[in-house]
């Protein structure tokens, strides 16, 4: 049976479930044992599995993460909390040098899963607001999980924890509070594996994270003005679904990519460019990209706001689109 979970507490369940399950899986971060984390995510875990497996540890970044691969090098399967995204460019070199490329090195695995929390809102400023999923998309042998909805963070984080590769699992700040259905035995979510949260004839619109809860949102609006929509939330970035997106764009003939980063070198724009090269013939308009405004976010709450794509953004690029 279903039951009301919050996004916080669905990653709180997910982990605790896979620690009892597999004594090799702890977690380790900055406040996350004494205070629960930043977010609040790992409370209550420190009582149950001790301070051995939830562990406080100082702020340094790059040698957090130069520690779970290491421990996952050893046949364990380390979770990582970096407060921000902002805060993964200062272990670069470890997730992109050493967890993504160890595999294609030895032939050996490294089952760690780095969760950090990215985007926009509530004030945090240029250095705690970024979506930067772009960077690790980017890079070989790293998987990028971004789940929008309490049941698909549940889910996919129990996948992520159970995967011999390494994991960028990036989790959205105001989607912490977010109530959702969540199944009372619910398993793992397979990674690749788009979701369809509303179906249409006019138009695709493609998001993840926050941005798909948005496109959900404008499709709404956008069906009493009698304009009906695809919405598919990708949930992972890599490995990416492809034919879902394809698909959708095949019956539809439109095409809108909703992201929270900035245009320039989005993944967004790869996804375009995959639809321009697979699906070209069955587009009836342009494919339009919305995207955050290439500026870091302001710590300003309105300034912060005009720099954020939002649902009003979505629907009308759907509405320009379909000429409406």
């Amino acid at each position: 049976m279903p039951r009301l979970l919050t996004y916080r507490d669905a990653l709180n369940e997910a982990i605790r479930e896979e620690m009892r399950r597999d004594p090799g899986v702890f977690i380790f971060g900055q406040g996350i044992a004494g205070r629960g984390g930043s977010y609040g995510v790992t409370h209550d875990l420190l009582e149950e599995f001790g301070a051995v497996r939830v562990i406080d540890t100082p702020i340094a970044e790059a040698s957090m993460v130069g520690m779970a691969v290491g421990a996952a090098i050893q046949g364990k399967r380390p979770i990582v909390e970096i407060m921000s995204v902002d805060f993964v460019t200062l272990a670069m070199d470890m997730v992109v040098n050493q967890a993504a490329k160890y595999s294609f090195i030895t032939g050996g695995q490294t089952p760690m899963v780095l969760r950090t929390q990215g985007g926009a809102g509530l004030g945090y400023s240029i250095q705690h607001s970024q979506s930067l999923e772009a960077f690790f998309y980017h890079v070989p042998g790293l998987k990028v999980v971004m789940p929008s909805t309490p049941a698909d963070a549940r889910g996919l984080l129990m996948t992520a924890i159970r995967d011999d590769s390494p994991v960028i699992f990036i989790e959205h700040k105001l989607l912490y509070g977010m109530e959702g259905e969540v199944p009372e035995d619910g398993g793992c979510i397979p990674f690749g594996k788009a979701a369809r949260l509303a179906e249409g004839a006019d138009c695709t619109i493609v998001s993840w994270s926050r941005m798909a809860r948005l496109s959900l949102e404008a499709a709404n609006a956008l069906s009493a003005e009698g304009i009906s929509c695809d919405v598919i939330d990708l949930r992972t970035l890599v490995p990416l679904d492809r034919e879902a997106i394809l698909d959708s764009v095949r019956k539809t003939g439109r095409l809108v990519v909703a992201c929270e980063a900035v245009k320039r070198g989005s993944v967004a724009s790869d996804i375009a460019a995959i639809v321009a090269e697979e699906a070209f013939g069955c587009l009836r308009g342009p494919i339009l990209r919305v995207a955050g405004v290439e500026a870091p976010v302001p710590y300003n709450a309105a300034l912060e706001e005009a720099v954020i794509p939002g649902a009003a953004d979505i629907a009308a690029a759907v509405r320009r689109l379909t000429g409406t």
